[in-house]
């Protein structure tokens, strides 16, 4: 009889230790003495806020760092680079407290552009920037790092690899990529949503927009690229498009200021 309880015991924890879902990763966070600096020099967004969102700034930075893995591939990953992919993941949510990228645990960083199909810097068709990735690089992306450091060098063109990926991320948090960002619009605002693109599509395709050519792929892509135009040139973005740029407001729960 005591054979048989302590065989039984035995199996629940071994049940247990199968079954039982793995504890998240935490990484050791240590920003360098200077990610002040670097952040007011290369992040336009940062600058722009005032002290006490710099704060939340700062500690929605080292939270990301906390649980994402950022490593280079045949490149060195500076701490610019982490700042940069950090400031990327942060500026879409900075409006929602607690914001976890639950489909997301590491990010690799390229030399180069890259092939979409597999992933190569040395061979084929070579014009990819930045990915999210599926399948077998499920919960991990991929970025060129000279695009995101243009991205945030060049303040005026409305372009940032980085942002535009992560909001790939949150539009893929509903379980499906599609340009509707279900956990960003509550539901009276899915059909004047879904309107908007499409004739902002139309006007992109008609050559009357100053919206990048690239939203007119797909309402996936359309969502990311005016969401980089609206982080990226808020004032503009708001005269052009007014009313997307209040969609976008209501969705990202915050309103971007404009550069300093």
């Amino acid at each position: 009889m005591y054979g048989l309880i302590i065989f039984i015991i035995s199996i629940s924890i071994i049940s247990w230790l199968i079954l039982r879902k793995p504890s998240a990763v935490t990484i050791k966070v240590d920003l360098p003495q200077d990610f002040k600096e670097l952040l007011l020099k290369n992040v336009a967004f940062y600058r722009a806020l005032n002290d006490a969102d710099k704060i939340r700034f700062e500690e929605k930075i080292k939270d990301f760092l906390s649980y994402v893995n950022i490593q280079g591939v045949n490149t060195e990953t500076e701490e610019l680079d982490k700042l940069l992919v950090a400031s990327s993941a942060v500026i879409p949510v900075f409006g929602f407290d607690n914001w976890h990228y639950y489909n997301l645990q590491s990010v690799l960083l390229y030399a180069d552009a890259f092939t979409a199909d597999n992933f190569s810097t040395n061979s084929g068709e070579k014009n990819t920037l930045g990915m999210v990735g599926t399948g077998a690089m499920q919960q991990m992306m991929i970025l060129s790092k000279p695009s995101l450091r243009l991205g945030f060098k060049n303040e005026t063109d409305k372009n940032n690899t980085g942002i535009h990926e992560f909001v790939h991320l949150l539009d893929k948090a509903d379980g499906e990529t599609d340009g509707i960002p279900e956990q960003l619009l509550t539901r009276q605002y899915t059909i004047p949503w879904l309107s908007r693109i499409k004739e902002s599509i139309d006007e992109i395709r008609k050559g009357k927009s100053d919206i990048n050519p690239y939203g007119s792929v797909s309402t996936t892509e359309f969502f990311a690229v005016a969401a980089e135009y609206f982080f990226e040139r808020p004032d503009l973005f708001k005269v052009k498009h007014p009313e997307l740029s209040g969609l976008m407001e209501m969705a990202f729960q915050q309103k971007p200021e404009t550069k300093k």
